[in-house]
């Protein structure tokens, strides 16, 4: 007998600013954690360059000044990890709840699926790449305020430079996964902004993923990701929009949270 695929929502919100992507990731996970909505996929770009700081992460090894004088915006992510300049990028988020199967097991389950269907992306991309396994300690770890210029657990290796980045903020009931996947990088403007000297060391460790497979568009690779991750996980995704309720609960958010000096450049707290 037919068995009908179990329907996750896909939002495409094109580029937004930095206050508002990070407000509607958190509205869209809080909506899928009260069984508000089904599990999300939203893909979103950058209405202009902007830094976002892991959630816990130290603003140290940022240059303020060189973001200000560069119209450059700063904001703090939900999730952790290490910073991210966004530009000419896919960044998507991922929202699911945690209480129930296929991602109940816990935190390395979770980078393992979702990578699943991220490699199997890049893969129908022309592009081989694998997912790192294990999580980054000591110095390696402390290093660099830059999310780029290192690899830790779950995030996506070509070639031994990093091509897509990822950080998770869960909660007993689900779980909000944010990733950036850059189609290139102006390394020129990350060794400013985080106080990088040797470029062509940090060319070495980071790609775009069409300076690896120059045939690729945008749109197309936004399709291919989304076959991926309906294969990956047999679900089919229906075309959406925010909610009304996601809608005006990302605009409280972003009021009070996301356009705040105190939560983006001073809170390293939960």
């Amino acid at each position: 007998m037919f068995r009908m695929r179990e329907e996750w929502r896909l939002i495409d919100s094109g580029p937004c600013s930095a206050s508002y992507n990070m407000a509607l990731d958190e509205a869209v996970a809080t909506a899928v954690r009260q069984a508000a909505q089904r599990p999300t996929l939203r893909l979103y770009g950058w209405d202009k360059a902007s830094v976002s700081l892991g959630c816990f992460q130290d603003i140290s090894g940022i240059d303020l000044s060189y973001c200000n004088k560069r119209g450059i915006s700063i904001v703090r992510r939900p999730t952790g990890g290490r910073a991210v300049l966004h530009d000419r990028e896919l960044t998507y988020s991922f929202s699911i709840r945690t209480d129930r199967p296929p991602f109940s097991k816990g935190l390395l389950d979770s980078y393992r699926r979702i990578g699943s269907a991220l490699l199997l992306a890049l893969s129908r991309s022309g592009i081989s790449s694998e997912a790192r396994k294990e999580r980054e300690r000591g110095r390696v770890l402390a290093g660099s305020p830059l999310c780029f210029r290192s690899s830790s657990l779950g995030e996506i290796l070509a070639d031994r430079r990093k091509v897509a980045g990822s950080a998770q903020k869960r909660w007993s009931d689900g779980l909000l996964q944010q990733g950036s996947i850059p189609y290139s990088h102006n390394l020129e403007e990350m060794s400013r902004v985080f106080g990088v000297e040797e470029t062509a060391a940090m060319g070495a460790q980071v790609a775009g993923i069409m300076e690896m497979a120059p045939g690729l568009n945008e749109e197309e690779f936004k399709g291919i990701l989304r076959e991926a991750f309906e294969e990956t996980f047999g679900i089919r995704f229906v075309q959406s929009r925010p909610s009304p309720a996601e809608v005006s609960l990302s605009r409280v958010l972003e009021r009070e949270k996301y356009l705040l000096s105190r939560w983006n450049l001073y809170h390293r707290g939960a």
